[in-house]
Order: structure tokens, then sequence, then C-alpha cells
């Protein structure tokens, strides 16, 4: 409820205030939820896809075509939007994995290969 003053200004009061706090408060904490989803989503997709043949970002059918920083800028590869692409189509020997990975899956595991290419594959 709002009550007007002499000047019929909307002054709201305190139950209002609150709703309003609250909403604020939950439409900045939603993305970085979004983005932990985003990041647990990655990791289970690169479990479940990926590791067979990339463990800890190497590569055990080609060395050289393993997901580490280095490596990927040798090939070429210098964004997860490249990753995603590779993910969706396939390259080279391997498979693309669109169907598996699902609606937006290969991005999702493409930026979580990427965040790990950036801190060497170690794992916090």
């Amino acid at each position: 409820m709002a009550i007007k003053n002499k000047n019929s200004l909307l002054i709201p009061n305190t139950n209002s205030f609150l709703i309003i706090l609250f909403l604020l408060f939950f439409l900045i904490a939603l993305p970085k939820d979004l983005i932990a989803l985003d990041t647990d989503s990655g990791k289970t997709l690169f479990k479940n896809f990926c590791a067979g043949c990339h463990i800890n970002g190497g590569n055990i059918i080609r060395r050289s075509k393993n997901l580490k920083l280095a490596s990927l800028k040798k090939n070429g590869i210098n964004d997860s939007e490249s990753i995603a692409k590779i993910a969706r189509q396939g390259i080279g020997i391997m498979d693309g994995y669109s169907e598996q990975l699902g609606e937006n899956g290969d991005k999702i595991v493409a930026n979580w290969i990427w965040e790990q290419s950036q801190k060497a594959w170690v794992q916090e």
C-alpha cells in the first residue's frame, strides 16, 4: 500500500519496501546462481562425453590435440566458441556430439573447457 502525502507523492510503506528490497536482491543474486549451474553442467557434460579421451585436458589418442591452453592456441582455437563448434560438429577423427550434448550443451561444455584451460586444468 502507498500513502499519499499532502504533496501527492507516493511513499511506500514498510511492507512494500521489504518486497522491493527482496526482489532487487533476488535479481542481483540470480545470475550468479545460473553461472554456477552452467559450471556444474559443463563439468558433468565433460565427464560424460569428453573425459574418455581428454582426461584432465589431455588426449589419449593424439597427444598434440589436447585441451591445454598452449595446444588450443597452437591449433587456432582461441575462444570457447571455437571449442563449442568442435564439440558440436567434430574435427578430424573426433565425431561431433551435438545430439548427446543437447540444446546449448556445446556452449556450456566449451565454456567449462575454456575456463579449465585458463587455469591449466588445476582443480580447485
